[in-house]
């Protein structure tokens, strides 16, 4: 624990002296000495060189060895998979992204494991390597890494986590895609001074990841976060979820593509139409609008639920940031409660489709800096 207490505060704060570690963590000098002397042996932190004086001689000051090992985020979308290899502080090294029209689950455990592998062969020589394999599903996962259900991906009972330890024999955590992106949103994002915040992951569906009291709120079963399938019109649609009239049926990628393939009586995808509104198409600038005010309206329910002080909207969808940004925020100016919008923040993330990923990769650096400490 103290171990613990003293990385975490080089971690954080860095550099600091080994008085200011003993200062912010309250163990006495002897004892940092000490177990900075284990830290600095097992690659995890290093010196840097003097700071200043406060009189007398110059302290030497301490940094994280964010290079002495690697970890792997994967974001798995409907149409796409996008991987990130990073550092031990979570800056990304590389990113590669695979697009994909066929979610089978072979197929995509077969396109997995050409990404991871590529991914770690991307990897310099380090310390400890590549010490874990974050992945993130828009669906419902259980604490052992399942996926019970995933209907966008057509996926029920899914144990992802077993299929990809046994490939590389890594550590590997599934997570829900939107939990995953509410954490890289608290770490790196938007929220880094937010401790009560809603992250709309906005792709193919809707799912959310929700902060509070500065941890990701799970639900009694963990969960929590379907909001793409609540309910916004009782006799709408039916969706891959078995409900009717979801929510992620009118504000959500595939509703811009559905709408858009009755407009022009063609497929399109998001990039096409953000290459058209780009270009001044009225017609699609008027998608955008429309699939922004039905963002809008969710939107308005979880502010009048919950009273966040932070509404994060993310993954492909901010793509369309300029056409669907001001009709959103004027449906919930003009219909969320007065003193539930009076302090709101609602912001695009600005963590380019990545934040997913770098959510799932930093959940895993976290479980191995407390299995190695």
């Amino acid at each position: 624990m103290n171990k613990n207490l003293v990385l975490n505060s080089i971690r954080t704060n860095a550099p600091l002296s080994r008085a200011q570690v003993s200062i912010s963590t309250g163990l006495n000098k002897g004892t940092v000495s000490s177990l900075v002397a284990e830290l600095v042996n097992e690659d995890l932190i290093y010196e840097i060189g003097p700071g200043q004086s406060s009189g007398g001689r110059r302290p030497v000051l301490l940094m994280f060895q964010n290079r002495s090992g690697n970890a792997i985020g994967i974001d798995i979308g409907v149409n796409y998979l996008l991987g990130t290899l990073t550092d031990l502080s979570g800056s990304i090294l590389n990113k590669i992204e695979i697009s994909t029209d066929n979610t089978d689950v072979d197929n995509i455990l077969n396109l997995l494991q050409k990404l991871i592998t590529d991914l770690t062969n991307l990897a310099s020589n380090t310390t400890y390597g590549v010490v874990g394999i974050g992945i993130g599903v828009p669906g419902i996962v259980n604490e052992n890494g399942k996926v019970l259900f995933a209907p966008n991906l057509h996926w029920e009972n899914v144990d992802l986590k077993y299929h990809i330890e046994n490939m590389f024999n890594i550590p590997v955590q599934v997570e829900n895609e939107a939990n995953a992106g509410a954490y890289g949103e608290r770490i790196f994002g938007k929220g880094k001074d937010s401790k009560n915040m809603i992250y709309l992951s906005v792709g193919i569906g809707i799912g959310s990841g929700l902060i509070v009291n500065d941890r990701i709120y799970k639900g009694q079963e963990g969960f929590s976060g379907e909001f793409g399938h609540m309910s916004i019109e009782t006799n709408g649609p039916k969706c891959t979820c078995g409900n009717k009239g979801c929510w992620e049926l009118f504000a959500s990628e595939q509703a811009l593509v559905k709408k858009a393939e009755q407009v022009f009586s063609e497929k399109n995808s998001l990039g096409d139409l953000v290459i058209k509104a780009s270009n001044n198409n009225p017609s699609a600038i008027n998608i955008f609008h429309e699939v922004g005010g039905y963002l809008g309206q969710g939107i308005i329910n979880m502010v009048n639920i919950f009273n966040p002080e932070l509404i994060v909207i993310g993954n492909r969808i901010t793509k369309a940031q300029k056409w669907i940004e001001n009709p959103l925020k004027q449906v919930i100016s003009s219909r969320a409660l007065p003193y539930h919008r009076e302090n709101l923040s609602v912001e695009f993330s600005d963590l380019n489709s990545t934040g997913i990923a770098l959510g799932a990769s930093y959940l895993m650096i976290e479980v191995f800096l407390k299995r190695v400490v």
